[in-house]
């Protein structure tokens, strides 16, 4: 065994047992719909007396959303009920008092100027406050300094951060960042001030959140008059402990709510899917991982087992993961949990196809030397679809916000957890197993050696696929224009999540559990309707457009169960995929979008480039255009399976072009169509073994996951099934297009590990190599 291989073998043991230990002694964060969570209400105001309108109940909402994002409440649900309230579901918090507080502050943040001393008075600091006819600041003989009018609120702060002044021994701090305007209003501000003696009162600025000074720094005698401090140097102090000081921060960060809220509801709910669904699911996610294992191991024997056994390695180390950083488990990240174990089997298919080509190329090779050519041959195409995966998560996070900014932890989790499995464990264990004499002698024991039965077939027959690259293009645009016909015909049908709808609450006269109670909505009509517990053994429904007859219906099915049934609680909600929501999802995904571009343009060429994009719109189209057909939901969960989808379409492309670039600079002069047709064949099997391994899973979400997941499981079949025939049959006839308009050269050959190219120039035969 070679000292990488005891490297890999020793720091693939290393990250096993700490992910069991972590495994075994943490438990995960469960969502809303797994294990229930808080529910509040709040009430927006225009005052004490007026309700606030619509318009700044949506604002109030989200700016909520970024306070809840900032306490690292992963998946948040909001939604806007009625006129003036807000609905926040904050799945497995602890403490809901602090949320409670944090999301009832204003927030209100100014800065003034200190004018100078008041008259002195006495009572409580209300009364003071209340006599100056604003906020005061007591000066130290017992007065009260007078301040001036705001002169910076606190929209003009760009960040604040809280952190631990140890060397000033000020304790714990907020550090402030202004926008450029604001900032030079900060520095007029504090240039004004330094323009006083030094322990002069109105060299002071204030600092005053809802109404109360909470600091009033001296301006440092360094600062010069009319100078004033840059944006940047800004502390507020005030004996902050250290919770005190982040929830400050998050609250300055997240902006001043438009509205005052107040909560006047609050409660503590169960989960959303009952335990029977969450134990179909489980057993759907083991069948279908068993499945996908089975698989690999029939293709690839020995080496397939060894990569199954990789893959429950990826899965306790991503899970660990997601224990670890704290991110809320739901039961769609679940599902997309247990889809990228099917799906990361893709880069030891690439390496042991790869691995597969080397023998057939060169009979005699060694076993060792074709599995290590595997991996080598194989980085550039797993490199690729894992850092385009990586820039749409990072983006997601970074611009997205509740489920999206979710789902993008989960996915940079997953492809980080995948890279290590393939290129660190698998590696390992195959290694191992080369050195093995047993193992090198039987070749069909070992499954890399012999050619697999696709490729034989497909070596034999060799189809030219692309002589008329326009006839799959008019296929696909057929293909497109059927999809587009389903949404403008059928229309969408937008979920509870974007549209609104209706929430009722009963009570029963027996008690009735959350099972039974939603086996009778289903019964009624209301197949997707959400039915969860609430206090005191009351139930609630939320549904989308329901009438006062299937209102009626809804209470007549509920009764049968559970006796005399009382109607506690009717109103029309918002949607909780908001408009902000749903615009930031928008720009985070056309952002990721462009990047990928950018980035693939840069790895490989423009016409590449453009082409992956546009398999890419062309897979979104069909997907959404099936489920208008079919009449079917779109919501969160099918949000969720989109951003998969999306993912999928980009990896299957980069796999592709990544060998037309390999063959077409190895064989510059070969048409390129002929070079893509070769690349296509080679690719084939890892297309299909890959898109095998997810459709195992996929099925046995569908079949056996129950009514919850079975529009997710059903969107990811059809999006799989499109992103592989797109990868193929759009992208790469798309670029041969795209080629015969582009004068560029083709691409450069690849310099092998330890290659130095040098020019052999023809010799002089009357040069002896004498030098004068």
């Amino acid at each position: 065994m070679t000292r990488a291989t005891t490297v890999r073998a020793v720091l693939a043991v290393a990250v096993l047992l700490v992910s069991v230990y972590i495994t075994l002694t943490m438990s995960p964060r469960l969502g809303l719909d797994l294990q229930g969570g808080t529910r509040m209400v709040l009430q927006a105001k225009d005052s004490d007396t007026a309700k606030a309108d619509r318009e700044s109940t949506e604002r109030t909402l989200e700016v909520l959303r970024q306070r809840i994002d900032s306490l690292g409440v992963a998946e948040p649900t909001l939604t806007r009920s009625g006129e003036d309230r807000i609905i926040v579901e904050l799945p497995d918090v602890q403490d809901p008092r602090q949320a409670a507080e944090v999301l009832g502050k204003t927030a209100q943040l100014s800065f003034h100027a200190v004018q100078g001393p008041g008259t002195e008075q006495t009572g409580t600091d209300e009364e003071k406050s209340g006599a100056q006819g604003g906020p005061t600041l007591p000066d130290e003989q017992g007065g009260l300094l007078a301040l001036g009018p705001p002169r910076l609120s606190g929209a003009g702060v760009k960040d604040a951060t809280a952190n631990f002044d140890a060397q000033q021994g000020a304790g714990w701090t907020v550090s402030l960042d202004f926008h450029k305007d604001a900032g030079k209003k900060w520095t007029e501000l504090t240039g004004e001030a330094a323009c006083n003696p030094v322990q002069d009162e109105r060299r002071r600025v204030a600092i005053v959140l809802d109404g109360k000074v909470i600091s009033s720094p001296q301006v440092d005698p360094s600062v010069g008059c009319e100078v004033g401090l840059p944006s940047g140097s800004t502390q507020i102090t005030g004996s902050f402990s250290a919770d005190e000081a982040r929830d400050l921060a998050l609250l300055i960060k997240g902006g001043a709510l438009p509205v005052p809220v107040e909560i006047v509801e609050q409660r503590t709910v169960g989960p959303t899917l009952g335990a029977a669904a969450i134990d179909a699911s489980a057993r759907a996610a083991l069948i279908g991982a068993a499945a996908t294992a089975l698989f690999i191991t029939v293709m690839y024997r020995l080496f397939g087992a060894l990569a199954a056994l990789a893959l429950a390695a990826y899965g306790v180390i991503s899970y660990a993961a997601l224990v670890v950083l704290g991110v809320t488990l739901t039961l769609p990240g679940l599902a997309g949990f247990v889809l990228a174990i099917g799906m990361a089997v893709d880069a030891n298919v690439l390496v042991f196809e790869r691995a597969r080509e080397e023998c057939a190329d060169r009979p005699n090779r060694s076993l060792r030397s074709a599995l290590t050519a595997g991996f080598r041959n194989a980085w550039s195409a797993v490199a690729d679809s894992n850092v385009t995966t990586l820039i749409a998560a990072g983006l997601l996070f970074f611009l997205g916000s509740g489920p999206v900014k979710g789902f993008g932890v989960t996915l940079a989790i997953g492809v980080i957890a995948s890279m290590f499995s393939a290129l660190v464990i698998a590696r390992a264990l195959t290694e191992v197993a080369a050195g093995s004499k047993f193992v090198a002698a039987y070749r069909g024991v070992n499954g890399i050696a012999r050619p697999g039965a696709v490729r034989t077939r497909l070596n034999a027959r060799n189809p030219q696929l692309f002589r008329r690259p326009r006839r799959w293009l008019a296929v696909s645009a057929v293909l497109v224009a059927v999809a587009v016909a389903g949404i403008l015909v059928r229309g969408v049908n937008l979920g509870v999540e974007f549209t609104g709808g209706r929430l009722v609450e009963y009570s029963t006269s027996r008690p009735v559990d959350v099972e039974t109670a939603r086996d009778a909505v289903a019964g009624a009509g209301f197949e997707d309707a959400e039915v969860t517990t609430a206090g005191d053994g009351d139930l609630s429904v939320r549904t989308g457009k329901l009438d006062n007859d299937g209102e009626h219906a809804l209470r007549a099915a509920l009764a049968e169960e559970g006796g005399e049934t009382t109607k506690v609680r009717d109103e029309l909600i918002g949607p909780s995929l908001g408009d902000e929501l749903r615009r930031n999802a928008l720009i985070a995904l056309a952002v990721a979008v462009f990047v990928q571009l950018d980035y693939l343009a840069v790895r490989f060429r423009w016409t590449f480039a453009v082409a992956s994009v546009g398999a890419l719109v062309h897979d979104v189209v069909i997907l959404v255009g099936a489920f208008a057909w079919l009449g079917r939901s779109v919501d969160g969960i099918f949000l969720a399976a989109l951003l998969t989808v999306i993912g999928y379409s980009v990896n299957d492309s980069v796999v592709v072009f990544d060998r037309v670039r390999e063959l077409w600079a190895k064989n510059r002069r070969t048409p390129v169509a002929d070079v893509a047709n070769r690349a296509v064949l080679q690719t084939v099997p890892r297309t299909v073994n890959t898109g095998m391994g997810a459709l195992f899973i996929l099925v046995a979400l569908a079949v056996l996951g129950g009514d919850s997941l079975a529009d997710f499981a059903l969107a990811l079949l059809i999006g799989i099934c499109v992103g592989t025939y797109s990868s193929v049959m759009t992208a790469v006839p798309g670029a041969l297009l795209l080629e015969r308009s582009s004068k560029a050269p083709p691409p450069a050959r690849k310099r092998g590990p330890g290659r130095k190219v040098t020019r052999q120039k023809r010799r002089d035969p009357l040069d002896n190599g004498a030098r004068v």
